[in-house]
């Protein structure tokens, strides 16, 4: 349920005093929707280890299961109708985005199944999509995989000993991607890490997070290692897959915008960082031509509390689109009954899906970015019938639990591109038994693209 406009205006008017003018809540119309089917399954390449072949072995705690179709995937309890392992990986789910013009877009694909441990055949890439949005479907032009011949790497990987040596989602968790110069920079969740690869997917560069010249590091970090004796314990400042979520760039392609998914620890205090009680993420800056952190950076103040932000773009210099959303998923038309469970039902909606439209400038750095404005993605009007599954009385709600992808497509008509991250085979936000397709929608927002 989307909060009440009053309430939005009082939780908007506790930031930072003096910070921001409270928010206002802008329309969204659906001018297209284009689909890629939950289960699309690609080959690993010809020269990749037999092990690869096969994805999804490992998603069963503490089992390895070799044979195809035989591990019901589920969400929330819920079987979603598709059964690891699979005989090739999965294209999905997609965990950033870039328009490229046309009706194509680069995609990156996720760790694989959400862990190091459950993710060690999943292998890392992305990919080149064209969508019809007339037709409403998703034509997947090209995909590119990652690998480290060069051994740039410096940790020991999975496949250390072969000589292309494919990346897994047991090395790295791929959650944002952006093209510049012929290069590819990709926000990592695991370390987190900043990675340059070329245009074939080679790893060029692997680059340690500084946040105030000091290293920002979690459990997964290579360099974290388990204390040798039960007494002594062990020092980290970001929590498990609260690294790299999103990540914009400059237009100029000189600096990009890591963000953080969640707060960082503050050891001094003993707790999360938050300004006027809310818990903030970190907008880092790197500088792409030197290869090093500025040590500037602005914070996001997330509005409710458990709420993470799922990805970042900039529409100029210093305005940009954020998801923050909570998670829940599914809609009140499917809910099930008050305190209940069950395979056919919602017992977590999804109630807090937001595009928000934020501006960082000079003025505010190290401190809160300006909160402008948002659509709410449970509320996507769609009078002219353009929705091909979801709709419900001329509204098509994005219900998803995650949703991992915003760019703008056109400045000028106020056309922006928005799509889930399907979790393969975990989620199922649509309907309580099916595995979530891929979804991508143009919103016309051009009122919030234009707010001051």
């Amino acid at each position: 349920m989307r909060l009440p406009i009053i309430a939005a205006l009082l939780l908007s008017s506790t930031m930072l005093a003096g910070a921001e003018a409270p928010q206002t809540e802008f329309p969204s119309k659906l001018v297209g929707h284009a689909l890629l089917p939950a289960n699309t399954i690609i080959p690993a390449p010809a020269d990749a280890p037999a092990d690869l072949k096969v994805s999804g072995k490992f998603v069963s705690p503490g089992k390895r299961v070799e044979a195809v179709g035989t591990v019901m995937g589920t969400s929330g309890g819920r079987p979603t109708g598709l059964s690891t392992p699979f005989a090739g990986q999965p294209v999905q789910g997609f965990s950033g985005i870039r328009s490229l013009g046309n009706g194509e877009f680069l995609v990156l694909t996720d760790n694989g199944f959400g862990s190091k441990v459950n993710s060690p055949d999943a292998m890392l890439f992305f990919h080149r999509l064209k969508a019809d949005f007339g037709k409403g479907a998703v034509e997947r032009l090209s995909t590119t995989f990652l690998h480290d011949p060069d051994k740039k790497i410096p940790f020991r990987i999975v496949h250390e000993g072969t000589d292309k040596r494919y990346l897994t989602g047991a090395d790295f968790d791929p959650e944002s991607i952006q093209p510049i110069g012929g290069k590819y920079w990709i926000g990592e969740e695991f370390g987190p890490y900043l990675i340059r690869v070329d245009a074939s997917g080679k790893v060029e560069a692997v680059f340690e997070t500084l946040v105030d010249g000091k290293p920002a590091r979690s459990p997964d970090h290579y360099a974290i290692t388990t204390p040798g004796a039960p007494d002594q314990s062990v020092a980290f400042n970001v929590r498990r897959s609260k690294g790299f979520e999103g990540m914009a760039q400059s237009p100029d392609g000189r600096f990009l915008y890591p963000l953080l998914e969640g707060p960082l620890w503050n050891a001094e205090t003993k707790g999360n960082e938050e300004i006027d009680g809310k818990a903030v993420l970190r907008i880092l800056e790197f500088d792409v031509a030197n290869e090093k952190w500025t040590g500037r950076s602005w914070f996001y103040p997330l509005e409710l509390k458990g709420n993470a932000i799922g990805d970042f773009n900039m529409i100029d210099a210093t305005t940009a689109l954020i998801i923050e959303r909570d998670n829940g998923e599914g809609t009140a038309d499917k809910a099930c009954a008050a305190g209940q469970k069950g395979p056919d039902c919602f017992h977590d909606l999804a109630k807090f899906k937001r595009i928000v439209k934020i501006e960082m400038t000079e003025a505010n750095i190290g401190k809160p970015v300006r909160k402008i404005g948002f659509i709410d993605l449970m509320k996507i009007a769609d009078p002219d019938g353009k929705a091909k599954q979801g709709a419900i009385d001329g509204v098509l709600p994005f219900p998803f639990f995650t949703i991992e992808n915003v760019d703008v497509v056109d400045r000028v008509n106020g056309i922006i591109v928005v799509g889930n991250d399907n979790n393969l085979p975990f989620s199922s936000s649509r309907d309580p038994k099916k595995a979530d397709d891929n979804e991508l929608v143009l919103l016309q927002v051009k009122d919030l693209l234009d707010a001051k």
